[in-house]
């Protein structure tokens, strides 16, 4: 207290001991409400070396107190941390720790007492990574208590300084600002496990990644990437590496920015349908008549635009819809056990995620997954540090990268819009009435989306204005508008259903942000062209000997951004998969 009276002066220095005394006390009651909020003025300072001292004597003297400057003036309240660990370790071992903490010396360590219950170190790690974790890293080991028993500890170090972006600011930039663009082929695999390849093999981020869309996992596809920090000579000299699993990297060159989603013109694709039958009520027909009519039906009609079911994933017990919805209405834990909730199947992936709901055990659950799924173990690894609370699950949504994050949001919207879809068609057929909403001729690019959407007009509706290629429908968002027929009452109550009617559709903790957009109802394939080859001789079929031997169409079509070919074929074959 000798420092204290110096730079304080004796009577000043009594009376931030008496308010020290006096708020320990009260929190001690425990039921004094106001022991958070109390706060004293040690007055103006202005020298900055003597505020300095003066916080730094503050802390040391009183661990359990924070000072703060407000406009010169120190202001000395209770540590709101101090207090919650108190509620976990002794009050000894939590002065001990924030006097450690407040000292800062590089490679010091802290170490609480042994502790032998596995649960309560868990709570204890958590807070520390919770409320310090940027600046220190918690770890158990095994040490000897009192009683020469062995035992557990937690030791608590400063984490090793990040190099100063001061310093290398300049060759930091430059390698900031360096894009190469590149060709991505696959087959099996996710666009995003390949990805975790990729920034494994060239030691950058997830997010230093950037593409148009996510495609197909079974099929061999391709598409244009874009990675940052990455020289074209550094990609090309992975590329043997990467066949092995499964990718081959084409068409290197330098780039000048992030492709950003979207922004692609369309997708060709290339479609073998194997061992073709009839429909079973069908079975007279000829074969190849039905497919020439069904190829002329969806050239000149084209298809209802639906979402494809991958956008929905596989799963048989739990949808991603279903968790885009937990997330919209914020039930972080929810979102995160219906993200591990398991398929009735008996493989490493489901026993892992079993297991982590069965147990919470994050940890453990990580060493079960296999490495493939990226985006499980990134939830995991923050649900480990984090705990799985509403707190920790929200860090876990966090830790996998946003165009992960947002896709689950973008699946439970592209179902109400597939529902939305087949209402408008069922009640309204393919007639334009009044209310709907039709995107106006303007290509003008200052005009914002919604000046571009047109309601259509009782009049409009009389003189048959508009075709029903001209429709189009809200993807739900905040800064879209409704059709104003039995539609957009349709969107209200299916919204209301899943307790979403008040619903920005911003999840700020989760930087999510959706404004929605509109969507054709119906599509048109472009370029349409197809074969009949016998599967077995491998040769085009001429003639009508069809129904002897298996045949397989080719297909080859062009389609919209956005547009799913699994929903053009489903036209086409008049049947789901």
């Amino acid at each position: 207290s000798g420092v204290l009276d110096s730079l304080l002066g004796k009577p000043m220095s009594e009376l931030l001991n008496k308010f020290a005394c006096d708020l320990k006390n009260a929190w001690d009651l425990e039921n004094n409400a106001d022991a958070g909020t109390r706060e004293f003025s040690l007055g103006p300072i202005l020298d900055k070396k003597n505020r300095a001292d003066l916080h730094s004597a503050v802390r040391q003297k009183f661990p359990f107190l924070v000072t703060l400057t407000k406009d010169n003036e120190m202001i000395v309240k209770g540590n709101a941390d101090y207090r919650e660990l108190c509620q976990l370790v002794t009050e000894k071992e939590t002065s001990d720790f924030f006097k450690f903490l407040d000292a800062k010396l590089e490679n010091s360590t802290f170490s609480f007492e042994p502790d032998g219950n596995k649960e309560h170190r868990k709570v204890v790690h958590h807070f520390i990574n919770r409320k310090f974790g940027k600046l220190l890293e918690t770890k158990s080991f095994t040490v000897t208590d009192v009683n020469d028993q062995p035992n557990m500890s937690i030791m608590v170090r400063f984490r090793e300084k990040s190099w100063s972006r001061k310093r290398s600011a300049g060759g930091f930039q430059e390698k900031q600002d360096l894009y190469t663009a590149f060709t991505l082929q696959k087959e099996n695999l996710e666009t995003l496990e390949a990805i975790g390849f990729l920034a494994a093999e060239l030691g950058v981020l997830p997010s230093d990644f950037s593409y148009a869309g996510i495609k197909d996992k079974k099929a061999i596809t391709y598409q244009p990437m874009v990675v940052k920090k990455v020289t074209p000579e550094r990609l090309k000299e992975i590329g043997s590496k990467m066949e092995k699993k499964g990718m081959r990297i084409h068409n290197i060159h330098s780039a000048c920015q992030h492709l950003r989603l979207g922004q692609l013109k369309g997708n060709r694709f290339d479609i073998v349908v194997r061992d073709l039958k009839h429909h079973s009520h069908d079975s007279s027909a000829d074969l190849k008549e039905r497919i020439s009519e069904a190829m002329e039906n969806v050239e000149t009609k084209g298809f209802v635009n639906y979402y494809g079911p991958q956008r929905f994933g596989q799963g048989q017990n739990i949808q991603t819809d279903q968790i885009g919805l937990a997330l919209l209405n914020e039930k972080m834990v929810k979102a995160v056990k219906l993200f591990f909730t398991p398929e009735d199947t008996d493989d490493p992936v489901n026993n892992a995620k079993r297991y982590f709901l069965q147990t919470e055990d994050a940890k453990g659950a990580l060493v079960m997954l296999p490495e493939f799924k990226v985006r499980e173990k990134m939830l995991l690894r923050a649900l480990n540090r984090y705990g799985v609370n509403h707190e920790g699950c929200t860090k876990g949504w966090l830790n996998i990268p946003h165009s992960m994050r947002v896709f689950y949001v973008h699946a439970y919207c592209s179902k109400i819009w597939n529902e939305a879809a087949s209402y408008r068609l069922k009640i309204y057929g393919s007639k334009v009435v009044e209310g709907d909403l039709v995107f106006s001729e303007e290509n003008d690019e200052s005009v914002s989306l919604n000046d571009k959407v047109h309601v259509v007009t009782a009049a409009e509706e009389s003189a048959n204005k508009y075709s029903i290629n001209q429709v189009v429908l809200p993807m739900v968002g905040h800064s879209i508008k409704y059709p104003s027929n039995k539609v957009g009452q349709w969107y209200h109550e299916r919204l209301s259903k899943d307790e979403l009617q008040m619903c920005k559709f911003r999840v700020p903790p989760l930087q999510l942000n959706i404004p929605g957009c509109y969507r054709p109802i119906l599509k048109n394939v472009q370029n349409l062209s197809y074969f009949l080859e016998d599967s077995e001789k491998g040769i085009e079929i001429e003639d009508n000997h069809l129904n002897e031997s298996k045949v397989s169409l080719h297909i080859s079509f062009d389609l919209d951004p956005s547009c799913y070919a699994t929903v053009c074929l489903r036209e086409i074959m008049k049947c789901d998969f």
